[in-house]
């Protein structure tokens, strides 16, 4: 992945009002790379889930790593529906961030993520990275995003491409 020098933003949202999804559609094919920065909140928590080109068929795997701090787990998962980024924060106010990079975006391979998180619980918390799979050769079009316990006002996610 290039510096933060060649990303161009291609798209934001800010959210006026809860929500269950967020969506990027008609991704364009100029860039090599895709990044997905997402600030969220979320007053219960969930589970952070993304779907490339609208497929809910068993095709993304994902393997992760979290800390808190005081403990370490790992998890890998095969034939799902989507790629789980992350937890969304438990703790109502507090923010959470998530960095999403999609390698090759729109070449004929399958598509490789790898995804960040950082979980504020007012001092403790957690952190995360995750490397995830599409077993699919399509060019990546949409980005769907969503969150089982909704993403809360003014979560914002903006998607660039890299040069």
């Amino acid at each position: 992945m290039p510096d933060t020098s060649t990303e161009v933003a291609i798209a934001t949202t800010t959210l006026g009002s809860a929500a269950a999804n967020i969506e990027f559609t008609s991704i364009g094919s100029g860039y090599t790379d895709l990044r997905l920065v997402l600030v969220s909140s979320d007053a219960v928590g969930g589970l952070i889930t993304m779907q490339l080109n609208s497929d809910t068929a068993s095709n993304y795997s994902r393997t992760v790593l979290n800390g808190t701090g005081t403990a370490a787990s790992t998890a890998n998962q095969t034939n799902r529906t989507s790629i789980t980024i992350g937890p969304n924060n438990a703790v109502s106010g507090l923010w959470s961030l998530y960095t999403v990079d999609i390698f090759s975006y729109a070449g004929s391979t399958n598509k490789t993520v790898l995804s960040t998180n950082s979980v504020d619980q007012n001092g403790s918390g957690q952190v995360g990275v995750l490397v995830g799979l599409w077993r699919n050769t399509a060019a990546i079009t949409s980005i769907k995003l969503t969150d089982g316990s909704n993403f809360a006002t003014g979560t914002t996610a903006t998607l660039y491409g890299i040069l």
